[in-house]
């Protein structure tokens, strides 16, 4: 009888310190906080991650019904523990949701770096493409030597004596510059003047302990294309966020409230359409901007490109994210449905390609 193919699911559980007596709710397995999660620090949670708490259910119960064999590790801050777990259980491949540890977001790499080392096949993008991806000014500056587009930025490391770059002009939104998952992205990331730029620079600086990124706001839709596979890459269904049912005085970006927090207006006003409605030649021409940028960065077996498209059809590419969310109400999901994909037939391919590098 031919051996089942051991695949392991190797994750983090986010860590918290908070006092005894916070309470957090359960809504289709993804927790949410009561009180608003504005600032991450050490005594919160950053709910972008908490989703693969139910995510990791998901894919073992995919991959047992496509007949692997299947475990699930939870990385915490003992790395010995991992090290132990996979010489004991030796995977013939791993499954990478690992996103961090200590929630540090820069471990995600370190973490694939210990497969590299163990040579063990794993799911998604190395350990150099991971930590690239969390550095956005990196990104586009790399974007921008290969003639992708980008909105244009500067970065800022003081609040103090500003001095803008002389292509940039107002409105500008202030993000944090190397956080993902909308971390660091309100309502008043938007800003119009020197009084709101200095005011939010000195936000992100103070409550990230990192610098921030200003650039050029683009007003208009807000697109995600995913991108499945190696031998080519290929970009699926593109996915938009709706956000025209947004109250007149939020403005059209996606927060992290937008993104994690249900019961905030910025959720339930946010809402994933796919396919987006767009013209062939726009959406074709979207479409290979995505590639390219995944094939520059070295993003591997599947991953998502942010895109804002402006109000002259330009698009412009905000990010890229190798090993994206692939929860059910995730942009990459919806895409996947679209294009015919069952979540069982989506989870089996990223396998695939996986195990393809390695047999």
């Amino acid at each position: 009888m031919r051996k089942k193919v051991h695949v392991a699911i190797v994750y983090n559980e986010p860590i918290t310190t908070m006092e005894a007596g916070r309470k957090y709710v359960s809504e289709r397995g993804v927790l949410q906080q009561q009180a608003s999660l504005e600032k991450k620090s050490a005594d919160t949670v950053d709910l972008s991650e908490v989703g693969v708490l139910e995510e990791k259910e998901d894919i073992a119960r995919a991959l047992q019904g496509l007949g692997y064999k299947t475990s699930i590790f939870n990385v915490d801050q003992d790395i010995s523990r991992l090290l132990t777990f996979l010489k004991d259980e030796a995977p013939d491949v791993i499954f990478n949701l690992c996103e961090g540890v200590l929630n540090d977001a820069i471990h995600e790499m370190h973490i694939a770096g210990i497969y590299e080392l163990l040579a063990i096949p794993y799911t998604g993008s190395n350990p150099i493409t991971l930590g690239t991806a969390l550095n956005k000014c990196r990104v586009k500056e790399i974007l921008t030597f290969h003639g992708l587009p980008t909105p244009r930025f500067q970065l800022i490391k003081s609040p103090v004596k500003i001095t803008l770059s002389d292509d940039l002009g107002f409105p500008l939104i202030v993000k944090p510059s190397r956080e993902d998952a909308s971390i660091g992205i309100d309502n008043d990331s938007i800003v119009r003047n020197m009084n709101e730029l200095r005011k939010r620079v000195r936000f992100i600086i103070e409550e990230f302990d990192q610098p921030a990124i200003v650039e050029e706001y683009i007003d208009g839709r807000e697109l995600n294309v995913a991108v499945i596979g190696n031998r080519p890459p290929m970009a699926l269904p593109i996915s938009e966020i709706d956000m025209s049912t947004l109250p007149k005085d939020y403005p059209h970006i996606i927060t992290y409230n937008a993104k994690w927090l249900k019961g905030t207006p910025e959720y339930a006003h946010t809402k994933g359409v796919c396919p987006a409605l767009l013209p062939l030649e726009l959406e074709m021409r979207i479409k290979d901007i995505a590639l390219q940028a995944c094939q520059i960065l070295g993003c591997r077996d599947y991953a998502r490109v942010d895109i804002r498209l402006s109000k002259d059809y330009d698009p412009y590419i905000i990010e890229v994210n190798p090993n994206p969310d692939i929860s059910d109400e995730a942009g990459l999901a919806r895409s996947a449905k679209a294009h015919g994909f069952t979540f069982e037939q989506f989870v089996g391919t990223i396998i695939e390609c996986a195990l393809d590098r390695a047999y």
